[in-house]
């Protein structure tokens, strides 16, 4: 047999086995039947975000529970703050006029027991770190004190910097313009996620439920806001590290607590005012403001030819006096 022939033997063998048959089994249609249970959980699910098995962690100091669904008697157990909690049941008293969803929780298997769910949610939160930090931030009360506070410390801040002819971002700025990108992403970003509680509430809440810091698997707007979360770490990190190299560890350190102050300011009036809707024209006020002031006073485009000295404009140098042309 020639060689052509083994070849020709040999394909005609792996051609076969490649194509050899094999069974899927029946498709059958019953493979997505679904009980009324498992549709009711899927339903609940759509419209609450959380379902069986979701866990959940005590943020109140306390939160009642009670033995059996529907039961006023609140006096049996008792969950502390910081302990998780995971959904055993979810039940429906279509009597209850008060709120008819009842959700059945379990700390062990010794501590589990109903609530409400619309008192419930007040005292939980998502047992996630992403969850519980946007928890945090979206105080009321904690927002309006932090604009308080951040308002009056900034404002004798700056007004003891600008007398003592200090570096502050926007005002005496350094030649970098990482601090000034710093601001308008902080603020962008603020404005930003105001928007999407006002706009789109409900895939906030879903985000809320199920936190994602990868932004190709969000919906765009929710991308673009990690997106911007991102960029402000990385653009933090080269802020601080122009600041170690350009100033004195004195001078850098005040400077950076300046600009930690701003950011705050920032962060606390574009999320209060864009909930008002002015906001918007607020941040693109502050944006062409921002840019103006780094590339008219803190910029430098030229070198003098004699001294190696940093120059806004040509003429002279304001350190050695020579006249560049």
């Amino acid at each position: 047999m020639s060689m052509e022939k083994v070849k020709n033997s040999l394909l005609c063998v792996i051609v076969l086995l490649l194509s050899a048959c094999y069974n899927h089994g029946p498709v059958s249609p019953d493979a997505w039947d679904l009980t009324e249970r498992q549709i009711d959980s899927l339903s609940f699910f759509t419209t609450h975000h959380y379902s069986q098995n979701y866990n959940f962690v005590v943020k109140a100091s306390q939160m009642p529970i009670s033995d059996e669904a529907g039961s006023q008697a609140f006096d049996t157990l008792y969950v502390s703050k910081g302990d998780p909690l995971v959904v055993a049941d979810i039940k429906t008293i279509s009597s209850d006029t008060i709120d008819s969803v009842w959700v059945k929780v379990a700390r062990d298997q010794m501590t589990q027991g109903w609530i409400r769910e619309s008192e419930m949610l007040p005292c939980v939160s998502p047992n996630d770190p992403i969850s519980q930090f946007i928890d945090f931030f979206s105080d009321t009360h904690l927002l309006l004190f932090l604009a308080l506070l951040v308002v009056v410390v900034v404002a004798y801040g700056l007004r003891r910097l600008m007398r003592h002819n200090a570096r502050i971002v926007h005002f005496n700025d350094i030649d970098s313009f990482y601090p000034t990108l710093l601001c308008i992403l902080i603020a962008s970003s603020a404005t930003l996620y105001a928007s999407i509680q006002m706009f789109s509430p409900e895939s906030w809440r879903h985000f809320y439920y199920h936190p994602s810091l990868n932004p190709f698997s969000l919906p765009w707007f929710l991308a673009l806001f990690i997106a911007s979360v991102w960029a402000i770490l990385i653009v933090g990190v080269a802020t601080i590290d122009d600041v170690v190299h350009r100033l004195e560890p004195s001078e850098g350190l005040l400077y950076l607590c300046g600009l930690a102050g701003v950011c705050a300011v920032d962060y606390v009036l574009f999320s209060i005012t864009t909930l008002y809707y002015i906001g918007f024209l607020f941040l693109v006020v502050y944006i062409i403001f921002a840019l103006w002031r780094y590339f008219r006073y803190s910029h430098y485009r030229y070198v003098c030819g004699n001294c190696g000295a940093r120059m806004h404009r040509k003429g002279i140098c304001p350190k050695c006096g020579v006249e560049n042309v």
